[in-house]
């Protein structure tokens, strides 16, 4: 079978692509060498494989399409057109969302503790939550929601794939198909220790002024209407928070990943339907990121 070297490979991506770290990831990708001095040959199914990916890149399908899973936090998710692309801003809504839920945790109850992932997409969050929430409560259960059927059935290859390498998280999320709320069984009201949601927040004139890359994501999971008020991307952090605001246990906490020229508004909005306790957490940028109330 024909072979090609390595390096003569990663010189051809390099230039099909325009970007010697995308090549060099492909190669890692199809089994071949790292770099460009990788000793390795490799054969022609790897090598069409490589070619194939930087095709599809120079057509401008997103790296996390092409390779088809992408690393968040502990996990390699997998990701396709039917679902977000996880991005680092969540990564760190996630670490707020646990130490959200430590405190929760913290308050006396017999109870086991009970998050909810608000259209959950790839299950990102939700699977995050169980992963690393297990050390934080061994009775975490989390539910998972999205209106979308794709997604859903994104996000249950994903939680096949936690199970078969945590078995002891079987049974610990729980997938629910319906938008926002109405996914979410009625007796878990008032029993809901945390909810976290990445909603759509972009608002109707701001898509267009998007990238083109990102574009090629669900329009659904990132165009959102606006509030009653008129207030253009946050009607669906509106309906997050709405429900919230009824579901929630006493000690519980929502938290809401926006774009950082929304904070203000968010947080007016949450103290307008009854959380006392309402602040903005900062991504790794310094960029307003997370909204987080408590009632």
């Amino acid at each position: 079978m024909p072979v090609t070297a390595a390096a003569t490979l990663f010189d051809e991506l390099t230039r099909l692509v325009g970007s010697a770290r995308e090549a060099r990831w492909s190669l890692e990708e199809v089994g071949g060498a790292a770099g460009p001095a990788g000793p390795g040959p490799l054969g022609e199914r790897q090598v069409a494989a490589a070619r194939d990916m930087a095709a599809r890149r120079r057509a401008g399908e997103p790296l996390q399409y092409v390779f088809g899973h992408w690393p968040f936090r502990t996990l390699d998710l997998l990701v396709d057109p039917r679902v977000l692309i996880p991005r680092p801003e969540t990564e760190q809504v996630v670490e707020v969302a646990l130490a959200e839920l430590a405190e929760a945790s913290s308050s006396t109850r017999r109870r086991p503790s009970v998050a909810v992932d608000l259209g959950t997409g790839s299950g990102a969050i939700a699977l995050s939550l169980a992963a690393e929430g297990a050390a934080i409560h061994r009775g975490l259960t989390v539910w998972a929601t999205d209106v979308d059927p794709g997604a859903l059935a994104v996000a249950g290859a994903n939680l096949d794939r936690l199970v078969a390498d945590r078995p002891a998280l079987a049974g610990t999320v729980r997938l629910a198909a319906g938008r926002w709320w109405s996914a979410v069984p009625g007796e878990l009201a008032g029993r809901i220790d945390l909810v976290v949601s990445n909603p759509p927040y972009v608002a109707e004139e701001e898509w267009a002024d998007l990238p083109v890359e990102v574009r090629l994501e669900p329009r659904g999971a990132l165009v959102s209407a606006a509030t009653g008020d008129g207030i253009p991307g946050l009607g669906d952090v509106e309906s997050v928070l709405h429900g919230a605001a009824d579901r929630l246990a006493p000690a519980g906490a929502v938290v809401v990943e926006l774009a950082p020229h929304q904070a203000a508004a968010a947080r007016s909005m949450a103290r307008a339907l009854g959380f006392d306790r309402v602040r903005v957490a900062r991504d790794l940028a310094g960029r307003d990121r997370a909204l987080v109330a408590r009632r």
